[in-house]
């Protein structure tokens, strides 16, 4: 068992501290979220985990993260898509249980950008390929090797998937703490602010989609994944605390869409369907020309799905996340639009996304 890498820095009183996790290789995202927060020299940015993989610039944005860290303080935490990287460099004993099958489906991964930036993008011999990325990127393979599992100061703790307890974390699993899915889901609270991303936030509520972060107040744990890259409507998120010692919590997000004003309101609806990853069966009940009426088989609702969300796999019709939701809409509020149907809106206000029915202003890049 490889156990956690903790590391216990000092920060500073006064600087300002700001976590993001599960970038995803999305350089673009994490370029316009910092220009938005204005980050200086003098913050201190914490990557909580998934830097790399499932986008399409996770090369770029590796090296951009390499140079940010000799101008910026910069606390890269290892998440369990940047340890897979890693251990490609380190070892070979995913090759046949992972590698083998993973590398040739993903032309996008980390390691494939590597090889193909040399000239030896190859598959079929997976040892003379790690030879071959270990010889041609010893500081990109550093650099990875130095990311810790877990960053602990003294009123906040950052960890990419999740820790069952404060004690003895230098004892605990280190993939365990990279992977830990439905943390929130597991009851645990403590006496410093847990900061988590893995998860994405959006599974946790059954009724409301939300990539906004989840704030568990009286168990201290914040969940930030917004889903960038893996969810049409995700949104990459930075959590902000103006000192290590503050309380005082905000968040700011990017997700690329473009925005509108609304010029009608609009009540929210009553006990709405949140179909969720993993969660998502349906039968399809009548085709439409843009959304077609389904029953979600989980819980019995039937509901309009976007032509463009259904998906047939080998058990049978699924749809990507969806809902029924009503947004609740005052004119003059600011919406960002996922899709344009001749029904109405599908609409993000705040993080949640949901359906709106009124008139929009001209959409605003």
């Amino acid at each position: 068992m490889d156990k956690a890498i903790v590391v216990r820095p000092t920060f500073e009183p006064g600087r300002r501290i700001i976590a993001v996790s599960d970038i995803h290789g999305n350089l673009p995202f994490f370029l316009a979220l910092m220009e938005k927060i204005q980050l200086t020299p003098e913050d201190i940015l914490v990557l909580v985990g998934d830097l790399l993989e499932k986008g399409r610039d996770s090369l770029p944005l590796l090296r951009h993260l390499m140079d940010l860290s000799q101008t910026h303080t910069v606390y890269p935490i290892c998440g369990n898509c940047d340890g897979l990287v890693l251990r490609f460099f380190e070892t070979d004993e995913l090759d046949e249980r992972f590698f083998r099958s993973y590398l040739p489906r993903h032309p996008e991964s980390t390691l494939r950008q590597l090889a193909r930036e040399r000239g030896f993008d190859q598959t079929e011999d997976l040892p003379a390929l790690r030879q071959n990325l270990r010889a041609a990127f010893p500081e990109e393979w550093a650099w990875l090797r130095r990311m810790p599992t877990i960053v602990e100061t003294e009123h906040l703790v950052f960890v990419h998937g999740g820790i069952p307890s404060l004690e003895g974390m230098e004892n605990l699993d280190r993939w365990k703490c990279m992977k830990n899915d439905d943390f929130l889901g597991q009851g645990r609270s403590f006496h410093k602010w847990v900061i988590v991303g893995h998860w994405p936030v959006t599974l946790y509520n059954p009724h409301i989609p939300s990539s906004a972060p989840i704030f568990s107040w009286d168990r201290k744990i914040i969940s930030i994944d917004g889903a960038c890259v893996l969810k049409v409507d995700g949104q990459l998120n930075a959590l902000l605390l103006p000192t290590e010692s503050s309380e005082t919590f905000t968040w700011t997000a990017w997700d690329g869409l473009p925005t509108a004003r609304a010029l009608d309101p609009q009540a929210e609806s009553a006990d709405p369907v949140n179909i969720r990853w993993g969660r998502s069966a349906l039968k399809l009940l009548e085709k439409g020309e843009e959304r077609s009426l389904c029953r979600h088989l989980e819980t019995g609702r039937e509901l309009y799905i976007l032509n463009d969300y259904l998906r047939q796999g080998p058990a049978g019709l699924w749809c990507e996340d969806s809902t029924d939701y009503h947004l609740p809409v005052a004119p003059g509020d600011l919406l960002t639009v996922v899709k344009k149907t001749k029904a109405g809106f599908l609409c993000k206000k705040s993080g949640v996304t949901g359906w709106y029915y009124g008139r929009l202003s001209d959409i605003m890049v």
